[in-house]
């Protein structure tokens, strides 16, 4: 019986999408950062953003070819900020502060709007809940469920700059699995991409995998081949996840 519901986060449960204007904001949000912490990049801010993004672009291709993720006083000094002669002990007390200014920042982030509606009817009817997410930030995912007053609602929160695993590498899924005390049989995952989330949690023995699109998800999913895992169903908002379920798990839908 599906009794336990996972949830991704950027995509997902929240809007999600970046834009010059984001762009832009990061990069003078990040020198001003650096700049107040003593560190002084010494470029124009057009050079400090081309030497920093080539340094997340390496990053990305790194992480996206193991589907690994290292934490942020690794990143930061190894890879997004590698081009500048910044001393790495003064770069690691304010690594996280980067990682969570950059995935708030680079990105715009808001929870869709029946969200809150859906994981209440979610647990009405008696379902466990998490979230499993992609996030280079140590808490950044714990902080954005708390500013959207949903936290209360997940029973575990499992991150892959904590576990050191990117969806859709399998480690990720088998530890969050393994913290909820439940059977990949007996849970539903919910995501926007084929790429890490269709895939991972079908290749991890999810008994079902739901699908809702978002801005990321053609750019992320363009190297999806033919014969790859699909999901058993595709929903345009995630207030639909609820009627689904009800049809294919009557055992948990509300009576009456």
């Amino acid at each position: 019986m599906l009794n336990t519901i996972l949830f991704d986060m950027g995509g997902t449960l929240e809007d999600i999408w970046y834009n010059d204007e984001t762009k832009a904001l990061v990069v003078k949000r990040l020198m001003e950062t650096l700049r107040s912490a003593g560190l002084e990049p010494g470029c124009s801010p057009e050079e400090f953003r081309g030497r920093v993004f080539a340094g997340v672009q390496a990053y990305k291709d790194w992480s996206e070819k193991v589907w690994l993720e290292k934490k942020p006083e690794e990143i930061w000094p190894e890879f997004y900020l590698r081009d500048f002669d910044f001393p790495r002990e003064k770069l690691i007390p304010m690594a996280e502060t980067l990682a969570n200014m950059w995935e708030v920042t680079f990105y715009h982030r808001e929870l869709r709007p029946d969200v809150p509606q859906t994981l209440e009817a979610l647990r009405q009817r008696g379902y466990h809940l998490g979230v499993i997410s992609n996030n280079a930030s140590l808490y950044n995912v714990f902080d954005v469920l708390e500013q959207y007053g949903i936290r209360s609602y997940m029973e575990d929160v499992t991150v892959s700059s904590v576990t050191g695993y990117r969806k859709p590498h399998p480690g990720i899924f088998q530890i969050s699995l393994r913290q909820m005390q439940v059977s990949p049989a007996n849970c539903v995952y919910v995501g926007d991409t084929v790429s890490r989330d269709i895939i991972g949690s079908k290749r991890a023995g999810f008994a079902k995998a739901v699908q809702i699109g978002s801005f990321l998800s053609a750019q992320k999913d363009a190297e999806v081949g033919a014969g790859a895992e699909r999901p058993d169903v595709i929903i345009d908002h995630i207030g639909a996840l609820v009627d689904w379920l009800d049809d294919v798990n009557p055992s948990m839908a509300l009576k009456g």
